[in-house]
């Protein structure tokens, strides 16, 4: 029990050191090996701590963890890096789905060991004999902790669920809610606050039952009301609710380490979400319960057209430049174009030219992930900058590039008050003296927004799928 408890802290440490390390890209590597190594000990820890249970759960727990490793092995390899966002959400999915399945459990063993004699309850080990010597007030409080744990967990899962469904394509991403609405979410959510006081009274399995079901409505709901554009937060809040979820069971099986990490997570996840609303002038409570508000007339009319350019055209402008900032998005993932974007600007700078990347907060599927495809494409990390660091510098750039970002560089966001995302801080990239957007069509792009962008005098639009029409970009460059 020593062992297990000093190797708990010893994790939960590489865990704080992980978390911090991530914070920055020089030293996010190295955070990901203090996770892994804090990971490894905490399983091996909990292996040993628990092995006097019996041959049949050791046996069975080194068979959950050769399979476990073997399904993440495959994972691993088959999932590439553009569809990050949703292995991030489904992953989210799996924690809340555990999380229901220990509070069941939880449930089930105090039910189990309340009516037993002395004796029996001395015969008792693990989990089981900790419940035996729990008092009355013990008891409700383990009751409080295993509903609030299924309760978060099966918002976790089904939320997770829908969101791996948007991210994927495979479920419409725009916001959709029952007639009702909010007052569906309401009612659900009132509904489960009663039968707590009456599980809490009773311990009574239907009423666990009844909440669950309603958790697993509110999860659905919740983000089938939210939008492709809030995505990035909703992926964050996710991971923020699994681990309040991990943090509940954590307290329900009497895990200290199980406690720490949870309430790591959801923090930070918590934090992060307010950062990104935050970065986009949007509401927390509002993106999160699903878009509460909205706008209060028709949006503004875009006049022109679209012209397209081709790619000796954009190799002419990038040879006459002296600075380019490149504004990479979604549809860069999409097409794995960053090893071409990587090239551009390996060739550019080598011209003696000012290559810089500009990042917006909610690029992407899920936070931070065009720093994590610049990385991947060995992008020098000293040239890739946030928005509030370089967007006062459009207006003295020769060249913006856009490569598949639709909302992030939306300048109906300051000019038009009815737009849905208005006030949101956007990339002013249409500052520069000349802009290029890469992008495959003249639709509209996920969230379904259109930009009055790619109508300006000085956009010109670079048709065709990113990685080809780049790579045909680098053949031009002297």
């Amino acid at each position: 029990m020593g062992f297990t408890t000093s190797a708990y802290v010893v994790a939960a440490v590489l865990f704080i050191l992980s978390l911090g390390g991530l914070s920055g890209q020089e030293s996010a590597k190295r955070a990901v090996w203090y996770g892994i190594a804090g990971m490894a000990l905490a399983v091996i820890a909990t292996f040993i701590g628990q092995s006097a249970n019996g041959t049949l759960v050791n046996v069975l727990t080194v068979l959950m963890l050769v399979a476990g490793a073997v399904l993440g092995a495959i994972a691993a390899k088959r999932v590439q890096m553009t569809e990050m966002p949703q292995l991030v959400a489904a992953m989210h999915s799996l924690v809340g789905l555990a999380a229901v399945f220990i509070g069941y459990n939880a449930h089930i063993e105090a039910a189990r060991v309340i009516g037993l004699d002395e004796a029996s309850k001395a015969a008792l080990s693990g989990f089981a004999a900790i419940l035996a010597h729990k008092d009355a007030v013990e008891l409700s409080i383990l009751r409080v902790e295993t509903f609030l744990g299924v309760f978060i967990g099966a918002v976790t899962f089904t939320g997770s669920v829908i969101a791996y469904g948007k991210l994927a394509g495979k479920v419409d991403g725009k916001a959709k809610k029952l007639p009702g609405g909010h007052l569906l979410n309401a009612a659900a959510a009132i509904l489960s606050v009663v039968l707590l006081v009456v599980y809490l009274q009773t311990g009574s399995s239907i009423a666990l039952i009844v909440m669950t079901l309603a958790a697993l409505f509110i999860g659905y709901h919740l983000i089938m009301g939210i939008g492709g554009a809030d995505m990035p937060v909703v992926v964050s809040m996710l991971n923020s609710y699994s681990g309040w979820a991990a943090a509940a069971i954590g307290f329900s099986l009497s895990n200290d380490l199980l406690i720490v990490v949870g309430a790591l997570v959801g923090s930070s996840g918590a934090i992060l979400s307010y950062i990104m609303c935050k970065a986009m002038n949007r509401s927390f409570i509002s993106v999160i319960l699903g878009g509460f508000g909205g706008t209060t007339g028709p949006a503004m009319e875009i006049s022109g057209e679209q012209i397209a350019i081709d790619a000796e055209g954009v190799a002419a402008a990038l040879n006459d430049a002296d600075s380019v900032i490149i504004i990479p998005g979604y549809g860069m993932a999409v097409a794995q174009a960053q090893g071409a974007v990587s090239e551009l600007t390996r060739k550019l700078r080598a011209k003696g030219k000012n290559v810089r990347f500009a990042i917006h907060p909610v690029a992407g599927r899920l936070p931070g992930h065009m720093n994590v495809l610049l990385a991947e494409a060995k992008v020098p990390y000293d040239i890739v900058l946030e928005m509030d660091e370089i967007n006062e510098d459009f207006p003295e750039t020769d060249v913006a590039i856009v490569i598949g970002s639709n909302d992030i560089v939306n300048p109906a966001a300051q000019e038009d008050p009815n737009s849905p995302i208005a006030g949101m801080p956007v990339l002013e990239c249409w500052k520069a003296k000349q802009v290029f957007v890469s992008k495959r069509g003249q639709g509209t792009g996920y969230s379904g927004i259109e930009n009055p962008l790619f109508f300006k005098e000085n956009t010109r639009m670079f048709y065709g799928d990113a990685k080809a029409s780049l790579e045909k970009l680098l053949r031009l460059i002297d």
